[in-house]
């Protein structure tokens, strides 16, 4: 599918489509909840193969396929509840697709999250939204309401003999619950300490029960795949990752913004021609593809990469949230290093030894370089203190924390080497 004509499926131009009546007006809705409700084909198990077969790759960083996530929930049991929590906490540095959903598509998703939860069996859907995202939850309650007034959500939804509800919950304000065992604590009312696993959410998740956690994103493509079919799906983007997907491109770039476009579009098309190509006429120096926690790119690592998961992990990053944020060649790329470890180092949660110390000790050390007063020794420690905090903790932040500072040595070591030589002044030709 060629980008230059693709036709928007998840943020359609259609004025006021957060509205339930532009929504229903423009053919889509509800029409997928009322299919797997009332078609005879539309078994529970035939909504989590279809998924399956669509190969929905998660959109919150993971890229896991839904269907086959969908499918690791155990059998019903009578009398225990099950939960759907969609996981709209988006406090990632340079991503902010999920917003544009709450805000123009808001029914997309409560109608993803109510198919999720028939195919599940479920009784109840948690919309988990970033507490400093005021506006946007107050937008995605109001869409709430209005599927309630209707009879899509609550009891005997569509008169299916369903009962799901949903219920929208205000984000505890902090990175960390983004991370799932988190929020779902966050949820519970308690602190957001991630918890160790196994047990994996859907034995064990929200109060004890089973439980499973899907990015807005995600499962806002669900109602398109049961719409038009898995076929159609994947006949959309990269063929190991397909589908449409919001990137959102920030930074040193002409037209910052979230644009849809089929998965595995050219990192050299996103920024030269959707996004205007770089601001003043500047050159490129590097490329942060899929929001903070990722590997960087340098300009000579991008020419042929594709925003994909498997055209990605050539060049050691990953495509997580699509959240570019693009830096020319006047970046001081160690004061960018040192911005990025000052956010994880004051979000880490302090539960695990090597992600609070070793966070801070990043932040120490790379002020030091950048202040004229480091040597090339403080690098290889550096590098020996990622290892150390790799892999190391309960939950990814230390990973997160980690990558960038390893990655960016790696990939722009003269750069930290000129800090030092000429006593942190910016000296990199």
């Amino acid at each position: 599918m060629d980008w230059r004509t693709y036709q928007k499926i998840l943020l359609p131009d259609t004025p006021d489509f957060h509205k339930l009546d532009v929504y229903e007006k423009e053919g889509q809705g509800y029409q997928a909840l009322r299919t797997v409700l009332t078609e005879e084909k539309w078994s529970r198990k035939a909504v989590v193969d279809e998924v399956k077969k669509a190969n929905i790759r998660g959109r919150g960083g993971a890229g896991f396929n839904a269907g086959l996530k969908w499918s690791f929930m155990p059998p019903k049991q009578e009398g225990v509840p099950r939960y759907l929590a969609v996981n709209g906490d988006e406090s990632e540095p340079g991503t902010c697709k999920d917003r544009r959903l709450f805000e123009y598509n808001p029914h997309t998703i409560i109608e993803g999250a109510l198919i999720a939860c028939y195919a599940m069996e479920m009784d109840a859907a948690y919309i988990y939204i970033r507490g400093e995202y005021a506006d946007w939850i107050d937008m995605v309650q109001a869409a709430v309401d209005e599927a309630y007034a209707k009879g899509y959500a609550g009891k005997n939804i569509m008169g299916s003999g369903q009962n799901i509800d949903v219920f929208v919950h205000k984000g505890a304000g902090a990175y960390i619950c983004g991370e799932e065992t988190s929020l779902m604590e966050s949820l519970e009312g308690k602190r957001p300490y991630p918890r160790s696993k196994p047990p994996f959410p859907a034995q064990v998740g929200l109060w004890g029960k089973p439980t499973t956690i899907n990015n807005v994103e995600t499962v806002g493509h669900v109602p398109h795949v049961i719409r038009n079919g898995a076929d159609w799906y994947l006949g959309i983007g990269a063929q190991t990752f397909p589908g449409p997907m919001l990137y959102g491109i920030s930074g040193h770039v002409q037209r910052p913004g979230v644009y849809e476009f089929p998965s595995g579009m050219l990192i050299t098309d996103l920024i030269y021609k959707v996004a205007g190509g770089i601001r003043g006429g500047k050159k490129l120096k590097a490329v942060v593809p899929g929001g903070s926690s990722v590997p960087i790119l340098r300009a000579d690592m991008i020419e042929g990469i594709t925003m994909d998961a498997d055209s990605l992990r050539t060049v050691g990053t990953f495509v997580g949230t699509a959240g570019m944020c693009v830096l020319d060649e006047d970046t001081d790329i160690v004061k960018f290093l040192i911005r990025v470890s000052q956010f994880y180092d004051h979000e880490s949660c302090g539960q695990c030894t090597p992600c609070r110390e070793g966070t801070g000790w990043f932040v120490k050390m790379l002020k030091r370089i950048d202040s004229g007063e480091g040597s090339t020794r403080d690098l290889d420690t550096l590098l020996e203190l990622c290892d150390t905090m790799e892999g190391r903790t309960v939950c990814a932040l230390a990973d997160a924390a980690a990558w960038p500072v390893r990655n960016t040595i790696i990939r722009f070591r003269e750069d930290f080497e000129a800090k030092i030589k000429f006593k942190g002044a910016y000296a990199v030709a």
